[in-house]
């Protein structure tokens, strides 16, 4: 005889508020996601606000959201259901917890329970009123959460508040801080002779606007240096060769990835960011990579560069250029980074000055490598010279810490088996 019990949706998730002590009822004041978005692991869903604190409501799980069953100002407590999740996996936690009323709405769903709320921060500390993630909102975006005036709830600073800030400094000159300066002159060019005008790309219109602010708002030094990359070139041909059979092709990007978290790790101030009086130095090692597509540069960020190994990177960025050229990338995979990396190898140039990305506090910008005589045990030798340029935000990092910086880099990419250390 056929079974004909209900079986759990394969890929299909109920995300439950967790465990928030003896806390019921407690007020939803931010909701972070809605039906259609693609979210990660850990990635803030909700933030709840008891009467001493908020806490952001972390997911368990990446996917799409299918359906939301919570809106700011509900009450909610101990599982009641967050959203409808749709997973590439189809796993079940081992110990789903019993679905409650609200729950059981989806019975074709299995049920999970978020992972804990991360730590709460105090809502209420000095400066704009604003939910952890809003505040984490704010940083990324170089804002001040202090300067932005709440609209939410009890004047509560909501995301929509700080995005609306950020166009009005912008549209004001995007100095975020009073810098005066004059107006952009106009011009009728077409008096001069035949013309044509092509709309900016809509990528273009929002990375401009980013690197018009973080160009006038962070004090940019940057540091030129060169690293022998003789034999690292040589051992990334034979890694080539010895993967050619599975459609794996690794660059010199891959290497330089591995290099930048070796000097990350040794100089922490460079994975850092600034918030406030405070320097928010980051355990984890997040890298983005300038891609570039038809429509403009976009950032994919790279996870946890610290734990994969150069094949495994090579993997990854090829699949991530290729998302990012085919117009797949989102929101999510730009956001996190901690350090980027702009290559422009394979084009070509001597040098260049790469802008930060904020909240990040360095950059490293590379440009295409060349055969140079390099003096070594008294005679010129050839040798493959790469060159690096090490863009930093100077409130951070002084010239010395740079040069030691860039030196370090160098002689990792020199000699690659300072990677293993």
């Amino acid at each position: 005889m056929a079974d004909t019990s209900t079986k759990p949706q394969a890929g299909i998730k109920q995300v439950l508020v967790p465990d928030i002590g003896d806390y019921k009822g407690v007020n939803v004041i931010e909701v972070m996601v809605k039906p259609g978005d693609t979210i990660n692991v850990d990635d803030t869903l909700l933030t709840l606000e008891t009467d001493k604190a908020a806490m952001d409501v972390p997911s368990p799980y990446a996917g799409t959201v299918k359906e939301l069953h919570v809106e700011i100002g509900d009450k909610v407590s101990k599982d009641t259901l967050i959203l409808v999740l749709e997973t590439a996996g189809d796993t079940v936690p081992d110990k789903a917890p019993e679905p409650t009323a609200q729950a059981a709405a989806a019975p074709s769903a299995p049920s999970t329970v978020a992972t804990p709320p991360k730590p709460a921060e105090a809502a209420t500390s000095s400066g704009g009123h604003a939910s952890p993630a809003i505040r984490r909102f704010a940083r990324e975006l170089g804002v001040d959460i202090a300067r932005v005036s709440g609209s939410g709830t009890k004047g509560r600073v909501t995301k929509e508040d700080v995005q609306s800030f950020v166009k009005t400094a912008l549209a004001s000159g995007g100095t975020g801080g009073g810098l005066q300066v004059a107006d952009m002159p106009t011009f009728d060019f077409a008096k001069y002779g035949e013309i044509e005008t092509l709309p900016l790309s809509r990528i273009q219109k929002i990375s401009g606007a980013n690197l018009h602010r973080n160009w006038v708002n962070i004090p940019h030094v940057t540091q030129f240096d060169e690293a022998d990359i003789t034999d690292m070139e040589d051992f990334r041909k034979q890694l080539n060769a010895e993967y050619a059979s599975q459609n794996i092709k690794v660059t010199p990007l891959a290497f330089m990835l591995k290099a930048a978290v070796t000097a990350l790790q040794q100089f922490p101030r460079f994975n850092a960011s600034l918030s406030g009086d405070n320097l928010v130095l980051k355990r984890y090692f997040h890298i983005g990579v300038a891609v570039d597509t038809p429509d403009g540069l976009v950032v994919p960020v790279l996870r946890d560069v610290d734990k994969k190994g150069v094949v495994q990177l090579a993997k990854e960025l090829s699949e991530i250029s290729a998302k990012a050229r085919e117009k797949k990338i989102t929101a999510a995979d730009m956001q996190g980074g901690c350090f980027t990396i702009s290559s422009l190898g394979g084009i070509g140039g001597t040098a260049f000055t790469p802008i930060i990305n904020a909240p990040e506090v360095a950059i490293l910008g590379v440009s295409r490598s060349t055969m140079k005589p390099v003096y070594q045990d008294g005679q010129f030798v050839p040798r493959l010279m790469l060159p690096l340029s090490i863009s930093y935000d100077h409130r951070v990092i002084d010239g010395a810490q740079a040069a030691r910086f860039s030196t370090y880099l160098a002689q990792v990419l020199s000699d690659i088996r300072r990677l293993a250390l």
